[in-house]
Order: C-alpha cells, then structure tokens, then sequence
C-alpha cells in the first residue's frame, strides 16, 4: 500500500482522536466532520477503525465517540516511562559517581525485538561509551539483553532465538542457544548480568533488571572499555548496579502506591 497515501489518513485519526479529547461528555460523527472540514464519508471510515481497536468509543444512546480504554492504557504506559526515569535519573547519577563509567536505562521495546535507551548518565572520561536517549539496541546486546530476558518466559525466548538466532557479534558471543539459556537462568537467579566483551570488542558491561508489574521490562546498566573495566572493578559493580535497580524498583513501586 502506497505510503502517502496512509500518511495522510493518520494525521487525521490524530486529528479526530484531539476532537473527541476535547469535547466534554463525548461528540458526534457530524460534528467531528464540521469541526474538521472533513468529508463525513471519511471521518465515518476512520472512526470506523478506531472504534475497533479501542482507540474511541460510541455511547449507544447518544451516539456521541469518547476516548476509548486503549488510549487510557497506552497514556499510563508512556506516563510510567518517565516515572520511571525520574525515579532512576538521581540514582544513576549517583552511580556514575561511584563507578566513573557511564549509566544507561533501557527498556525492552512494544515489539519485543530490541532495547529502547531511556536515559544515560555520561562517564565524566575523555574516552568513553554513549547512546543518545532514544536509540535501540539489538535484544541480544549481551548484559542488558541477559537482564532483560531474565525476566521473560523462557518459551518466549526460545520463540525469539529460533526466530532471530544467537547473533556472532565477537568471538566471545554466546552462539549455543543451550548455553544462552543457562546463562539466563543464572542472570535470573544472581540478579544481574555480565559482559566480558560479547557485544563489542574491547567493551564490557554489567546490568540488573527493572521489572515492575504491567510495564515493559527495564535494565539498569553499565557499560565501559575493557581497560577501565577489569575483573576487580567488574565484580565490584555488579552489586552496586543490582543495588541501584532494586531501589529503582522499590520507589517506582511506592510511588504507584501513593
């Protein structure tokens, strides 16, 4: 399907959906269409759609469209996004400090293929490891990939192994689905993961998992180069960081609570 022909379509679904958040006890298809300078036929199709995935939703007896559920849902999971990083962010400042490497959150993305970075927190070295806010990462990006999978059923990450296979990223990466999935367990029991250089040459990294009842999984990690992070250092800070993600955890729990 012709993708200019979509984009216009959807600006509009957001255009109708800002209508109908705005008008108190709900509106009508007509006047959406009034209000838009939009041909009825064509609100009718949109709303159509819409009401079908929950986005909008008809009173019966008046039939005037309100907000749907599904919009409800998808605001609480973006709103807890940045819950979640306003609860992380002083946390993992303070964890930089002590560690002088840089601090990532990242979340496990709607599709359940890659890691979204939510926040960084920047070693203070001239030589250092970074992600901008916003870019993604492949799942199998070895400690906070480990986390994150710790936290899923293992059907789903045999389902995603089978489907995508064990990337050979460095000689290092774990390639043996038999071998991955021990690996997993072991995150899963110890409560953080490590990496001696399977997803870069030359970089390693340590992370703990986030995981709070109906959000996206989240990991907590650290990530630096071989030379800063040595073996003392790296299991030093594997019970900072699983230190810091429990607490991450417990305020993030508090505060939906309150």
């Amino acid at each position: 399907m012709n993708k200019k022909y979509l984009a216009p379509s959807v600006k509009k679904a957001f255009d109708i959906l800002k209508v109908i958040s705005i008008s108190r006890g709900g509106i009508r298809l007509n006047e959406i269409a009034k209000s838009l300078d939009i041909a009825k036929s064509s609100v009718h199709g949109i709303i159509s759609i819409l009401e079908e995935i929950g986005a909008v939703k008809k009173d019966s007896a008046t039939g005037k469209y309100g907000l749907g559920l599904t919009l409800f849902e998808l605001g609480r999971k973006a709103y807890s996004q940045v819950n979640l990083r306003e609860i992380a962010r002083p946390i993992m400042e303070k964890l930089m400090e002590s560690v002088q490497e840089t601090v990532f959150l990242g979340t496990l993305s709607s599709d359940n293929e890659r890691i979204l970075v939510l926040d960084t927190v920047e070693s203070s070295h001239d030589m250092k490891i970074t992600s901008p806010i916003g870019t993604t990462l492949n799942l199998f990006a070895a400690a906070p990939g480990k986390a994150i999978m710790a936290c899923m059923n293992e059907d789903t990450v045999m389902e995603i192994i089978k489907r995508k296979g064990l990337p050979k990223l460095t000689d290092k990466s774990i390639t043996d689905p038999v071998i991955f999935m021990e690996e997993i367990r072991r995150v899963g029991k110890n409560g953080y993961a490590m990496d001696y250089e399977e997803y870069m040459p030359g970089v390693r990294a340590v992370a703990a998992p986030i995981n709070l009842e109906d959000q996206p999984i989240a990991a907590l990690y650290i990530v630096g180069f071989k030379k800063s992070l040595d073996d003392n250092k790296m299991d030093a800070i594997k019970y900072e960081i699983k230190n810091a993600a429990e607490l991450i955890y417990r305020l993030s729990i508090e505060r939906m609570h309150i």
